[in-house]
């Protein structure tokens, strides 16, 4: 007779003394007495690996995350045994193993400074519930450390002193603070003393991460399940910090077309096809730009993926040809959750396949979603991502929808506590079988990746375009975000530009918000300052309920139409500068948007800062967040910024106040800088470009500004049809000079460079092109110089005298 029902309740276990070591080339095996293994492997010499099991053996070593095409191999690798420690010495890193209870210390190899230290270090508890172990791990948090990072949490940019969950959750209508919400990305960024160092925690389970708020001196992490299974990054620059996490879980595999940076409509629903023919012949009637338009769930058939309903749109290839021949682009939005229907496809296939996921005991996973009950495919099973990539052919070759938005794929799930499916779902995982407990925060990305994959095959030759809500680290690879279902509040307006920083500063850049929110209706004031922040996200697009009413740029009255199509053409304008910044992060990781503190460490101004950000390498924007506002305190970082509307040159290192109207917002450009410019275009491709507009901001030293060219869709530039023009600045008191290097094999349509210099301090007497005097009359003097001269000069030099 059993009389003892309580369970033993053991609490965190830690590892005991290591009794053996080995090394296998790259990895080192550091062996317990109580069975603990914590195995290290230097991936670089500012990157390191520390996994860890409590049963002795490991298992199969599989990550979503982890990209194929991640940088590996070091300069130096030493490994030395002390009393006390292993000590592991990489170029730009110590690491010492504590032969005690395999604590950490990492030191810089430059200076040995320590750099992170666990506290308690890896330590674990025994899951009654489900097996396996809760994993934990704890680390020293310093005074004035600062951690930033984890995606898309709408808290502030600095998380010291806060708790996050990580579990992707359907969060309409969140809030500041609201935790978890859609995304999961465990990678945080830790600066102390001016040196970062990121850890991204490649674990999928729900996790959790403690920035010193439970303990004011200890930061940790843990996860309900799976391994303790951690990278560290080593900068010392966030930005490298940044770049390295991004080489490691990939970078972009693809630029996106130009036109995806254009500005895009949307609305929860567009519908019928004279609604949306309504809409796009408005935009082009009022001269406002505009590159997309987008079709929500109402356009199919009782909310069926892949189908039409032809009430609606009754021949929608016709529509959408007539839609792109006067510029627009059509994006579609596709669920992951499927009918059950007996007469629909997509349903009968996937059934017969066995491509949707079960329960633990063999049923089906049933979920209500829009279109009533539901089954839901299993995107962690290769074969059902190919046959999912498929699916896409009618929509993509033949009707010639140019992009898609996946949604829901937390995976949402109607009228269930959780909003999501059980922990008992079954997954594949790439031949990894698991409950959704590890399967949940990487099912969105699986499904992006198929869509990803399905477009990239039928859009050919142009490149596909895919955006998603739900991300766990690496969906950067495949496809763009938004930040789902916000509102129409100014609270909401400051979450938005939060966000989008705190995405780039994870690795995934090419990220924005619903403009205006989604939710409730916006006030004209409110809805232009947004769109005012939104020329500066790479993901550009109005997203409204819609049951509120009306939310395009002309709703809210001439004013504010005036107003939004300025900055909607300021974009279109300075697409040639974001496409370049896309180019550095598809190529190196740079994220297109730079935090304060990204840009300048150092300055511990910067470290606090939320609202002020820069964009590419050189422009300085700070939203108007506040109604009824006629300008901001903002702080500008050291340097000399000027002010793009006026030409004033402010001297940097301090906050001050700057006006700004409801038809202004405070931009300024870094000086030296030399910003590339379209001319105003209704759509990318409107025009044959013959001028392109280089401003040019005099600095007195150097300076390096970049524009690359393509052409702007199709796979041309990964075979070397690319066009990269470095330009070099050099401003002395009495002499500007400026010499270009181009590399690459394409040439673009225009011929001509317009130079507009601004902040020139001496009047010009003498003009060499190519070591060529040129006529005085060339420049054109209208409180600015302006000169055209050929796209294929090395150097222009400008004399004179002060």
């Amino acid at each position: 007779m059993i009389v003892n029902t309580e369970l033993e309740n053991k609490g965190n276990l830690v590892p005991s003394k290591i009794i053996n070591f080995k090394k296998d080339v790259d990895t080192l095996y550091f062996s317990t007495e109580n069975d603990v293994v914590l195995q290290l492997t230097v991936l670089r010499d500012s990157v390191l690996r520390f996994r860890y099991t409590t049963t002795g053996t490991f298992d199969n070593d599989f990550s979503y995350a982890i990209t194929k095409y991640a940088s590996t191999g070091y300069n130096h690798l030493e490994i030395e045994e002390t009393k006390t420690n292993y000590v592991i010495t990489t170029k730009k890193l110590i690491c010492h193993i504590s032969k005690e209870n395999l604590g950490v210390k990492i030191y810089d190899a430059i200076d040995n400074v320590l750099i992170n230290e666990d506290e308690t270090g890896f330590h674990w508890e025994e899951s009654y519930e489900y097996g396996g172990d809760v994993v934990k791990m704890s680390k020293v948090s310093k005074d004035g450390e600062s951690y930033y990072g984890l995606g898309d949490k709408p808290s502030h940019l600095n998380l010291k002193g806060k708790r996050f969950e990580n579990w992707a959750t359907d969060s309409y209508a969140y809030g500041k603070d609201t935790d978890p919400i859609y995304k999961s990305i465990p990678f945080y960024t830790g600066l102390h003393n001016k040196k970062a160092y990121g850890i991204f925690f490649d674990n999928s389970f729900r996790s959790f991460f403690d920035f010193a708020h439970e303990r004011r001196n200890v930061t940790s992490f843990w996860a309900l399940g799976g391994e303790m299974n951690y990278y560290f990054i080593y900068g010392p620059k966030m930005t490298e910090v940044v770049e390295s996490y991004t080489d490691l879980t990939g970078k972009p595999h693809l630029l996106p077309p130009l036109w995806a940076l254009g500005f895009h409509q949307c609305k929860w629903s567009y519908y019928p096809e004279s609604k949306v023919k309504e809409v796009t012949s408005k935009f082009r009637d009022l001269k406002i730009p505009c590159d997309a338009i987008y079709l929500d769930i109402d356009y199919m058939e009782g909310f069926r993926c892949f189908t039409w309903n032809k009430e609606h749109f009754p021949d929608p290839k016709r529509m959408v040809k007539e839609l792109a021949d006067d510029g627009f682009k059509t994006v579609a939005i596709i669920d992951p959750g499927i009918k059950i229907d007996k007469e629909y496809s997509v349903f009968k296939e996937a059934l017969e396949k066995d491509y949707f996921c079960k329960r633990a005991d063999g049923p089906y996973m049933k979920g209500k979603v829009w279109p009533g009950e539901c089954y839901f495919p299993d995107y962690t099973n290769p074969e059902v991502r190919e046959w999912w990539s498929g699916l896409f052919k009618e929509l993509i070759e033949d009707i010639g929808v140019k992009g898609v938005w996946n949604d829901m794929n937390e995976p949402a799930v109607m009228e269930v506590p959780n909003k999501t499916f059980p922990d008992d779902v079954r997954h594949d995982y790439d031949g990894n079988p698991c409950s959704h407990r590890k399967a949940h925060n990487i099912y969105g990305m699986q499904m992006a990746r198929a869509t990803y994959q399905g477009l990239k095959k039928f859009a050919y030759p142009k490149r596909p375009f895919v955006i998603t809500r739900s991300a766990y680290s690496g969906t950067q690879r495949y496809t763009s975000t938004w930040t789902g279902d916000n509102v129409a509040t100014w609270e909401h307006l400051w979450i938005a530009n939060v966000q989008a920083q705190r995405m780039a500063m994870s690795g995934f850049s090419f990220a924005g918000s619903d403009i205006g929110g989604f939710a409730e209706q916006p006030q004209g004031e409110l809805f232009t300052r947004w769109v005012q922040l939104g020329i500066f996200h790479p993901f550009f697009r109005v997203h409204s309920s819609g049951d509120h009413g009306d939310q395009e740029p002309w709703t809210f009255g001439k004013e504010v139409t005036d107003i939004v199509r300025k900055f909607i053409e300021i974009r279109y304008q300075l697409l040639p500068y974001l496409y370049t910044a896309f180019w550095k992060y598809v190529e190196d990781g740079t994220p297109i948007l730079n935090s304060l503190v990204l840009y300048d460490q150092d300055d511990v101004q910067t470290h606090y800062r939320t609202d002020e950000f820069v964009f590419g390498d050189h422009i300085l924007a700070c939203p108007i967040l506040e109604q009824n506002a006629k300008g901001r305190r903002m702080y500008f970082p050291i340097g000399k910024w000027y002010d793009i509307w006026t030409d004033q040159v402010i001297n940097g290192g301090r906050e001050m106040w700057v006006d700004s109207d409801l038809d202004s917002m405070p931009i300024f450009v870094k000086e030296g800088a030399i910003i590339p410019k379209y001319p105003i275009q209704q759509y990318v491709g409107e025009k044959k470009i013959e001028t392109v507009v280089l401003d040019v901001y005099y600095k007195e030293g150097k300076e390096r500004s970049q524009l690359f060219d393509d052409a702007h869709d199709g796979y041309d530039y990964t075979k070397g049809r690319y066009s990269l023009r470095t330009f070099k600045l050099t401003g002395k008191p009495n002499e500007l000079i400026i010499q270009q290097h181009k590399e690459g094999k394409f040439d673009a349509d225009y011929e001509t460079f317009e130079i507009k210099i601004h902040g020139l301090p001496f009047e010009i007497s003498e003009i060499q092109v190519d070591n060529v005097i040129i006529p005085l009359e060339r420049i054109e003097t209208n409180g600015i110089s302006i000169l055209r001269i050929n796209k294929e000069f090395s150097e222009l030099h400008l004399i004179g005298t002060i």
